[in-house]
């Protein structure tokens, strides 16, 4: 892991921004910048020290993991924070918009009250916005567990079987095959639950004729996939055929425009207009897709309200839907990594129209 290389970006934010220092809680930004895979740490950062502060849980772990000028251990967190920021004669402090407005408090009430605080919104987000070639590498060897996990389970999607038994054995054949983690509660959503965008899987019965949906994804050194089919049980309805080959034809058109310099909410308008022209634009709610890496869900968002510009190196997710109320619904996701040339799907799993019981 290239930690100077990200050391230095995290130092031209200072820069940029006119801070002396960030002070960094969440756990994906300490990961990142100083490859800590603990739960509860600080990482402070300034023009010329990287200090990684934790309490005694972690003492023994963070000396092994991490990269910094020096590794120091808090009994109470405020205290030794505020400790650290004395010490390097700070007075311009950036942090997280994550952090708990008590955690932000508590350092404030230790530490000098000539302190100013930088509350960071979206500024933070361009630290972790482009993969390198070790980052991609880890998406996509997740990417290819969702292909093999699915292929191990699939003999067991038949009507008569529960989606929530579809989850656990996804779940299980995930962890076999060598994920840390699932990324998120799985998604089984059948029949006319498809309607329901985040359906967690339930208790329902598959039955013959119905779509299902799984929308599912793992964790890999600390990296997320995540991905969604649609599949037939049986000969499905002609409206239903409809909606699937609509969402499709939506994904494909976004998928293909995917290059440096394309404004992420076209991508969005190109599916969304899709849909609409189809007569179905009232049940294609949520935005088009979001980054994936550390988080399953981080930036860039691409959505109608996206500002940001697909840059090469970016990792983000197209996943058109739509979801009739008392029909049914169809989402199709894919991971897409772009390229100086355009763009390549990380994601494996074919999304064409699928008739599991005649396969």
């Amino acid at each position: 892991m290239t930690y100077s290389h990200r050391r230095q970006k995290a130092v031209n934010l200072l820069s940029d921004l006119d801070l002396d220092v960030l002070i960094l809680c969440q756990p994906e930004n300490i990961r990142y910048l100083c490859g800590f895979t603990g739960s509860d740490g600080v990482l402070l950062i300034t023009p010329h020290r990287l200090v990684f502060l934790t309490d005694s849980r972690y003492t023994t772990q963070s000396n092994e993991e991490v990269s910094a000028d020096c590794v120091i251990e808090y009994k109470i967190q405020a205290d030794g924070v505020a400790e650290q920021l004395l010490t390097l004669g700070v007075t311009r402090i950036g942090f997280e918009s994550g952090l708990a407005f008590g955690v932000v408090k508590g350092f404030q009430t230790k530490g000098d009250p000539n302190w100013l605080w930088l509350h960071l919104k979206d500024e933070l987000h361009t630290l972790r916005l482009h993969k390198s070639a070790d980052e991609i590498s880890v998406i996509g060897s997740a990417a290819e567990l969702n292909l093999a996990g699915l292929a191990e389970i699939e003999e067991m999607i038949r009507p008569g079987v529960r989606e929530d038994e579809v989850a656990l054995a996804l779940e299980f054949a995930l962890r076999k095959l060598g994920a840390e983690e699932k990324a998120f509660d799985i998604i089984v959503a059948s029949g006319l639950r498809g309607a329901m965008p985040h359906g967690l899987a339930s208790g329902k019965v598959l039955k013959d004729g119905e779509l299902v949906t799984i929308d599912f994804g793992c964790r890999l050194s600390g990296y997320h996939s995540d991905e969604t089919v649609t599949l037939a049980l049986g000969e499905v309805s002609d409206e239903l055929r409809t909606i699937f080959d609509t969402v499709l034809e939506a994904h494909d058109r976004a998928l293909a425009t995917v290059a440096p310099g394309v404004a992420l909410c076209k991508l969005d308008q190109i599916a969304r207009d899709h849909i609409k022209a189809c007569g179905y634009g009232d049940y294609f709610g949520h935005g088009l897709g979001h980054g994936v890496g550390l988080e399953v869900h981080e930036a860039p968002t691409v959505s109608p309200r996206s500002t940001a510009i697909a840059e090469e190196g970016m990792v983000f997710t197209i996943e058109p839907g739509i979801y009739l109320p008392a029909v049914g619904g169809v989402r199709i996701e894919d991971m897409v990594l772009v390229t100086a040339e355009g763009y390549l799907t990380l994601t494996k799993i074919p999304k064409t129209f699928r008739n599991i019981l005649l396969n």
